[in-house]
């Protein structure tokens, strides 16, 4: 596997765990400490990993 590919991988599921953690957050679910508007920075951080994780995947080619 390419190691593009294996840190795009990465940061997808660093994304994901940050959309996830801000949106708990955003809910204030599971006394995670933050305010509304605090939760903001960790989803809008996990947005922008999702996104450069999937394109890194998406534009990265296989060589045989």
């Amino acid at each position: 596997m390419n190691q593009k590919r294996t840190f795009g991988a990465i940061l997808t599921l660093l994304g994901i765990i940050g959309i996830i953690y801000g949106a708990l957050g955003f809910m204030q679910i599971a006394g995670l400490g933050l305010s509304r508007m605090n939760s903001l920075v960790p989803f809008l951080v996990g947005l922008i990993f999702f996104f450069a994780g999937i394109n890194l995947v998406k534009t990265t080619s296989d060589r045989a």
